[in-house]
């Protein structure tokens, strides 16, 4: 059995899975959160494992915890001692690797990296791009490092699958020796479950990736669409920071830039007030004071304006990027919704696609209301585009990429 260790490592939490590669089944995850708080809690989750027999109940079993974490390097400690209390044992399976998510990698990485100490410095130097992400994943990687000293690392950076976005995709109409001083262009988030999905896509309905041209939908609590042609990224909807875009729980996606310079002015606002406007206090937060898109659809059932226009606003934003992609891709032949919105909220995935027929796209209302889970097809019989909803999986994606390198 070849087992990687992935690690997804944020500011306050260590999220972490422990999959076997050869059969591709997740054997444990866990999450740590509020790591360097008072108490931190602690979640690991054991899957059972195939070939356990028809005795088995096919349940995971998932058990609590929650101590004091100082910090990262103590977070693996206590993973390390969740895996040795719950299993599976990790001298039974031992990591072959450890595959780390990086959000950021500029315009540097464009694939899996194995990591060294320049690698990690240059994360470290692409902080300034992600000051909420980098910072967090480098702290991770260099905890796991020292635990796990003897099997190699690789990065997987959440940007890389967006580096064959064209020029004319990924360049800002500001002064050229400006945005080339300061790397400011258009990077693209979410790049490892775009790829996944997309693949994922072709692969259940028997097409060569190589001819389809996708739009694929990420919609959680962050949001973003991708157009994908022949596999490759050409358009993406977030741009020099995951803040670009579709509206999302807190983040205001695309907004007039003389806006921010109007507050600046007229209110007052200092830089860090409009990060903090921006990131935690705008999207359907700002708009209706709940971020969590089943909070907006109960409002919207129960007659709330605030958020009937928040939902609005938000299938305003998906529709008008779908048909700019439409343009763009000259088409569409697969459509796909993903994360927790994507998912699980049939009304989005509904009126996202209502005004698009025009495309050749036709949602069969019974098929997309269904609680089935897994990949499915929630367009009619007749519509000359699929639509799916596709669960994603970024784990599993990173240590295939993981294991493809190594």
């Amino acid at each position: 059995m070849s087992a990687i260790l992935v690690i997804n490592s944020g500011s306050s939490s260590l999220k972490y899975s422990l999959i076997d590669t050869a059969h591709e089944d997740e054997l444990a995850s866990g999450l740590i959160e509020r790591i360097g708080q008072d108490s931190s809690p602690v979640a690991h989750t054991v899957r059972p494992e195939p070939g356990d027999g028809p005795s088995a109940t096919m349940l995971d079993a998932t058990y609590r915890d929650e101590q004091a974490i100082p910090d990262h390097a103590a977070a693996f400690e206590v993973m390390r001692a969740q895996f040795a209390a719950h299993g599976p044992s990790l001298d039974a399976h031992p990591p072959v690797a450890v595959g780390h998510r990086v959000v950021h990698g500029g315009a540097r990485f464009y694939a899996p990296t194995l990591i060294d100490a320049d690698v990690e410095r240059q994360i470290d130097e692409l902080a300034v791009l992600a000051p909420l992400h980098n910072p967090a994943n480098l702290a991770g990687i260099r905890a796991a490092r020292s635990v796990f000293s003897r099997v190699p690392h690789v990065a997987v950076f959440d940007t890389a699958f967006h580096q064959t976005l064209p020029p004319a995709a990924y360049t800002y109409a500001i002064d050229a020796a400006l945005a080339a001083e300061h790397r400011v262009r258009r990077y693209g988030f979410h790049g490892t479950s775009h790829q996944y999905v997309s693949e994922t896509a072709a692969r259940f309905l028997g097409r060569d990736l190589g001819t389809l041209r996708q739009l694929v939908f990420h919609l959680g609590n962050g949001a973003s669409v991708t157009a994908i042609d022949g596999g490759r990224s050409v358009e993406t909807s977030m741009g020099l920071t995951p803040l670009e875009g579709l509206v999302m729980g807190t983040r205001s996606g695309d907004l007039d830039p003389a806006a921010l310079v109007h507050l600046s002015r007229r209110a007052g606002y200092t830089i860090d007030d409009l990060d903090a406007l921006l990131n935690t206090r705008s999207g359907l937060a700002g708009l209706a004071g709940r971020s969590d898109m089943r909070d907006i659809l109960a409002g919207v059932a129960a007659g709330d304006e605030a958020a009937t226009l928040a939902f609005d606003v938000y299938v305003h934003r998906l529709r008008a990027y779908a048909g700019a992609y439409i343009a763009q891709l000259g088409g569409v032949d697969v459509v796909s919704f993903t994360a927790g919105v994507g998912e699980n909220a049939a009304p989005v995935r509904a009126a996202a696609m209502a005004t698009l027929g025009f495309a050749g796209i036709e949602i069969d209302p019974a098929r997309n209301e269904a609680k089935e889970r897994g990949i499915r097809v929630i367009s009619t019989d007749a519509s000359p585009v699929t639509v799916l909803v596709v669960p994603t999986d970024e784990e599993l994606q990173i240590a295939r990429q993981t294991a493809e390198l190594l």
